[in-house]
């Protein structure tokens, strides 16, 4: 995206749309490095909280936001020509197709843009579906794929811990964050309400944590997630809305309090395969930890690890719980079938 700007003009040139507001900010945020050599060059973002006034033309070269904060933007507000744009890139642009609503609004933006712009689509994970919507909306792409079996990292060793309930759960993310050794842990949950308990109760066992879903505000999001960069808070437990591209180096570990789910209840390995991801950095050795807890959700473990061709081999090993002095013996560690 920067080596496409032209300094001399004074208009947005470059269209970087992301799903959330916390990645659209990261993304701007490691751009501004990379461009602090070139400060000719100026970048705006596009998402909530950020206004600008009506009949004023944005003259920053680079637009870095959200889907809907976009669209009004340009066609509400028309406070930049969207026929201007020489390059369209789409952040985890799976999601962006997949779900109707960005969806949706991806497609007027797209379908406003000149025959010239360049549309670049990145992700870690692509199903069928949205290859195909995505070669209908890029005539002749240039397509770079990853092979199935390399896409579960070698780097991030994953395990998986049978449990009873909620609380053998609970007790065994205790458990886990005080014996192995870890800088910071981020804990998926399925729903906001299991991220609140899961707040609440490591709150007052005295773990110093921290949640962030998709319920709160612009500002709290953005003071939730820079204390953990700061290291002030170790654990951050979160839904999906932080599943994709955040990056935080101190994180050693990942646990799934809940397996990922599709909306019937179906494994989303996709999700998975993003999840797992916040750990592992750059080739950074990282830990994937999956709390199993009904047949159903064994059956969500099974269908992960056939999707990215692992084998499951026991690790029989006994964790003695502080709490109810609970011992859980059946541990497993995903391995390469090589």
């Amino acid at each position: 995206m920067l080596s496409r700007v032209d300094v001399t003009q004074n208009y947005p040139q470059v269209l970087c749309l992301s799903p959330t507001y916390e990645l659209a900010v990261q993304t701007g945020e490691v751009a501004a490095h990379m461009a602090k050599f070139c400060p000719e060059i100026e970048m705006k973002f596009a998402v909530r909280g950020e206004e600008v006034p009506i009949g004023m033309k944005l003259t920053e070269h680079i637009i870095i936001g959200t889907p809907g904060k976009v669209l009004d933007w340009s066609m509400k507000f028309r406070v930049f020509d969207l026929k201007k744009i020489k390059v369209f890139v789409l952040d985890e642009a799976d999601v962006m197709i997949a779900q109707k609503g960005h969806q949706d609004q991806c497609i007027k933006i797209h379908k406003n843009l000149s025959t010239s712009c360049q549309m670049m689509f990145f992700s870690a994970t692509y199903g069928q579906e949205v290859i195909e919507f995505a070669e209908h909306i890029v005539k002749n792409p240039i397509i770079v794929r990853l092979k199935r079996e390399e896409e579960s990292l070698d780097n991030i060793k994953q395990y998986y811990v049978r449990c009873s309930n909620h609380q053998e759960k609970y007790s065994a993310v205790t458990n886990i964050y005080g014996t192995v050794g870890v800088g910071q842990a981020i804990i998926f949950c399925h729903t906001r309400r299991t991220a609140a308990w899961l707040a609440e109760r490591m709150t007052k066992d005295g773990h110093a944590v921290a949640v962030l879903s998709g319920d709160l505000t612009v500002e709290q999001r953005i003071s939730v997630l820079d204390r953990f960069r700061e290291g002030r808070e170790k654990v951050l437990i979160t839904t999906n809305v932080l599943a994709r591209g955040i990056d935080v180096d101190q994180v050693t570990i990942v646990v799934n309090f809940d397996l990922p789910v599709d909306t019937s209840g179906k494994a989303d390995c996709e999700t998975y395969l993003h999840r797992i991801g916040r750990t592992g950095r750059f080739g950074k050795v990282g830990i994937a930890i999956n709390l199993v807890d009904s047949e159903e959700a064994m059956n969500v473990c099974k269908t992960i690890e056939k999707h990215f061709n692992k084998k499951s081999i026991t690790w029989m090993q006994k964790i003695r719980m502080k709490s109810k002095k609970l011992e859980i013996k059946n541990i497993y560690i995903f391995k390469n079938k090589a």
